[in-house]
């Protein structure tokens, strides 16, 4: 098997035009006919030849470029957000450079800014726990780009395209309502970040409408060890539903009721948020609120396209759905609670001591 390197010029003997013609059907030239460029293209099919992007760009034909500075994406919601854009933005023939942030400050957010811009990029998509200020800090740092945030409070007055956390926040909150249920804890993400803040208070406020307080309060870090280990004191105080700020944290929390022994939904319900693309198979399959990715991805590649072509875009809040599965559900209607196992064991104890021995 030969390991030869398959060049313009193979491409262009095998099609039997010149090289220069292989060049123009490669970088879309119009003057081409319909069937010089079908010709040149079976020609590379058949000999297996991948164009060099840099010598594309050489030739003129530099590719367009975004960027997109993101949190962790060993998380499910930031990994399928970033997925969400590239995969719109391959659509409309652009490419997305990804820069992650490990950990969140202001100069390695800076940082991975010079760095995407240094690469010529047309627009930023910033998904970070920004506040206001430090948005509008960035906005005025970096003047000459546009900026897209994807993850700041209502309030900022920057472009950005988010998902509505408060109503999110009410629709889980009152669904574990409707079932009749005021024992409720509640597990948040890291205050530091901004959609755990407003999922937080969503709950809170809707709950307080309904003169119900949490039972308890857990503060996770968006991975399921973390929901995990906080599951393990929230349910000491044996709530009947637990309100859960994503899909990572409430598997963790789904786990932690499994080993005690605990059932869902029959003695605790447990709502998460995102709807991320396992959620539908936790076991049990869990009830959250659905984040759109793919209509975020299409926002935010809309929001670039028109920065690009010199228009103002308004910033956009989406709206959530509730998504009802098998985590949640009427207190007694499964395995019941335990201080109610104790009493029915208790009456029936008594009822067997005065049988006739």
């Amino acid at each position: 098997m030969s390991n030869k390197t398959i060049t313009l010029y193979d491409v262009a003997a095998r099609a039997g035009v010149s090289y220069q013609t292989v060049s123009r059907v490669i970088n879309g030239a119009a003057n081409v006919s319909v069937r010089t460029r079908h010709n040149v293209e079976q020609a590379m099919q058949a000999l297996h030849y991948v164009p060099d992007p840099a010598a594309r760009q050489l030739a003129g034909k530099r590719r367009r470029i975004w960027g997109l500075v993101t949190t962790d994406l060993s998380l499910h919601a930031p990994s399928q957000i970033a997925a969400a854009i590239k995969s719109q933005a391959s659509q409309a023939g652009v490419d997305v450079s990804i820069a992650m942030l490990e950990a969140l400050s202001e100069q390695a957010c800076c940082q991975a800014l010079d760095t995407l811009l240094a690469q010529r990029v047309e627009a930023v998509a910033v998904n970070l726990p920004l506040s206001a200020s430090q948005a509008s800090a960035l906005v005025a740092r970096y003047a000459h780009a546009p900026i897209l945030f994807l993850d700041v409070p209502a309030s900022a007055q920057v472009p950005s395209v988010t998902f509505d956390a408060a109503q999110g926040a009410a629709l889980g909150a009152k669904h574990l309502l409707s079932q009749s249920l005021n024992r409720i804890a509640l597990l948040h993400g890291p205050l530091s970040s901004v959609s755990a803040v407003q999922r937080r208070a969503g709950w809170v406020d809707t709950l307080a409408q309904a003169g119900v307080q949490p039972v308890a309060q857990g503060e996770g870090d968006w991975s399921a060890a973390s929901g995990y280990l906080q599951a393990q004191v929230l349910l000491s105080y044996q709530p009947q539903g637990i309100l859960v700020a994503n899909d990572q944290m409430a598997l963790g929390v789904l786990r932690a009721c499994a080993e005690r022994g605990i059932s869902v939904p029959g003695e605790v319900s447990v709502v998460g948020f995102d709807d991320t693309a396992d959620s539908a198979w936790f076991t049990p399959p869990l009830t959250t609120i659905r984040q759109d990715f793919r209509q975020l991805g299409e926002s935010c590649v809309f929001w670039l396209n028109s920065v690009a072509g010199k228009k103002t875009p308004a910033s956009q809040c989406l709206p959530v759905t509730l998504v009802v599965r098998e985590s949640t559900g009427e207190a007694g209607k499964g395995r019941p609670q335990p201080a109610a196992l104790a009493q029915q064991l208790h009456v029936l104890a008594e009822q067997v001591a005065k049988l006739p021995s």
